[in-house]
């Protein structure tokens, strides 16, 4: 039998924490940035946690349930 292969994009989207919690990225920081605001974009800069409904998702993603 094969093995089962993570998915690339959410591989590259998603960090494991030591807890086991799943860091994310902030959308919008990528272009168009002269309209937003400087303390806007600064808050974009920063990563923090995905929600724990989208949680499971995630882990069958990168097949670690």
């Amino acid at each position: 039998m094969p093995k089962m292969k993570t998915k690339s994009s959410a591989k590259k989207r998603f960090k494991l924490t030591g807890t086991g919690k799943i860091k994310r990225k902030h959308a919008y920081k990528s272009h168009i940035l002269t309209k937003k605001s400087k303390k806007r974009k600064l808050r974009l800069t920063h990563s923090t946690l995905v929600h724990s409904s989208d949680e499971n998702s995630i882990k069958e993603q990168l097949r670690l349930k």
